[in-house]
C-alpha cells in the first residue's frame, strides 16, 4: 500500500467538501447526513435513506447523482415491478436475427431506488448481485456495471400498507442506513425562501467528474488503519453478537464496511490515519439495521441505539499513537 502524501489528502478533503456543500445548497441544515452519504460514495458502499415522507429522501439522493458528472438512474419500486424492469431484458432483433439485450436503469453510476420496500421480494433480490458484485447475469450471461457504481435507496418507515420489509440478506448489503429527520426551526424558515417559488435542484450543476471519484475512491483504500483500531472495529462487532438484549448481531460485513467508510472519513477531514473516533462516529448508521432485538427486550423499552452506545462503552479506546496499519 502506498503512503498518502499531504497534497493528495488536501485534494481529497477539497473535493469532498465541494461534493457535499453543493448538495446541501438542496438539502438545508444537514451537513453530517449529506456528508455520510458522499462518505459511503468513496468508500464504495450503498445507502438506505429511512424516514418518514416530506424530508428530503429523494431529493437527497437525486443530489448527490447530479453533482458529479456521471450517469444515474432513477427506479420507482412499486409492486408490479420486475426483475427484468431493473436489471434489463433480452429482446429479439429481427435485423439481426438473434437476442439483443436492452440495459435496464441498474447500468448507471448512481441508482436512485425510490420506496424500494414497495417492490415484491423477487424484485428486491435481482438488486443482491448488483450491490455484491457490481455486475448483473441475465440469460446466463454476467455484465459488468459501470464504475463508480452506487444505489441509494429510500423507504418510508411508518407506511406498511402495500410493502414488504427488506430481507436480512439485503440489508446488509447496504453500507449504512440514514435518518435525515426534521430540520431546526431556523433552517426551516431558511427553506421556505429558498424553495418556496422554485427548487434549488433544477440548478444544480455537477461539481466533479467520474474520474475524480475514481481517484478519491483509490485514495481512501490507501488510508493508514492501525492494528490496534483494526482490534477496536473486531471487538466492537464482537460486543453486539455477544449481548444478552440482542438476538442478531453485527456481521462480518460491517467490520469491513466500518473500516472501509473509516477511511473515507479521515481523508474527508484531511487526515492520512484512522482514529477510534472515527468508528464511534460511524457505529450507528453501519451497525444499527444489522441488529435485531429480542423480545423482552423490545417490552422493555429498549433500542439498537441505546444498545450500541452500551457497547462502546464497554470497550477500551486504543492510543493513536500508532498511526501506520500492519
Amino acid at each position: 500500500m502506498s503512503e498518502l502524501t499531504s497534497e493528495q489528502v488536501d485534494r481529497f478533503a477539497s473535493t469532498f467538501d465541494r461534493i457535499a456543500s453543493n448538495i446541501e445548497k438542496v438539502i438545508q441544515g444537514k451537513r453530517d447526513v449529506v456528508e455520510l452519504v458522499v462518505m459511503a460514495l468513496m468508500a464504495e458502499g450503498h445507502v438506505l435513506v429511512e424516514d418518514v415522507p416530506g424530508v428530503g429522501k429523494t431529493q437527497l439522493a437525486k443530489s448527490l447523482a447530479r453533482s458529479i458528472e456521471s450517469a444515474f438512474n432513477r427506479v420507482q419500486f412499486t409492486p408490479d415491478l420486475l426483475p427484468s424492469d431493473v436489471t434489463g431484458v433480452s429482446v429479439w432483433d429481427r435485423n439481426s436475427n438473434e437476442f439483443e439485450f436492452k440495459p435496464g436503469p441498474i447500468f448507471a453510476n448512481v441508482v436512485v431506488g425510490d420506496e424500494i420496500n414497495r417492490a415484491s421480494p423477487k424484485t428486491q433480490s435481482a438488486l443482491l448481485e448488483a450491490m455484491e458484485e457490481r455486475q448483473v447475469t441475465s440469460d446466463g450471461v454476467t455484465r459488468a456495471l459501470p464504475l463508480p457504481f452506487m444505489v441509494v435507496a429510500t423507504q418510508n418507515p411508518l407506511e406498511h400498507e402495500g410493502t414488504y420489509p427488506l430481507p436480512e440478506a439485503q440489508l446488509d448489503r447496504f453500507m449504512m442506513r440514514v435518518v435525515i429527520g426534521y430540520p431546526e426551526r431556523q433552517k426551516e424558515l431558511e427553506i421556505l425562501d429558498t424553495h418556496g417559488i422554485q427548487s434549488t435542484f433544477v440548478n444544480l450543476e455537477p461539481v466533479a467528474s467520474v474520474e475524480e471519484i475514481q481517484q478519491m475512491i483509490a485514495l481512501a483504500r490507501s488510508v493508514s488503519v492501525s492494528q490496534a483500531v483494526k482490534t477496536y472495529i473486531v471487538d466492537l462487532v464482537e460486543g453486539t453478537r455477544n449481548h444478552s438484549d440482542l438476538l442478531l448481531g453485527a456481521s462480518p460485513r460491517s467490520a469491513l464496511f466500518l473500516q472501509r467508510l473509516a477511511r473515507a472519513r479521515a481523508a474527508s477531514q484531511d487526515r492520512e490515519y484512522v482514529m477510534p473516533d472515527d468508528i464511534k462516529a460511524l457505529a450507528h448508521p453501519v451497525l444499527g439495521h444489522r441488529m435485531a432485538l429480542r423480545p423482552e427486550a423490545q417490552m422493555r423499552g429498549e433500542s439498537i441505539s441505546t444498545l450500541i452506545d452500551e457497547v462502546i462503552g464497554r470497550l477500551r479506546v486504543p492510543g493513536t499513537a500508532s498511526r501506520i496499519a500492519t
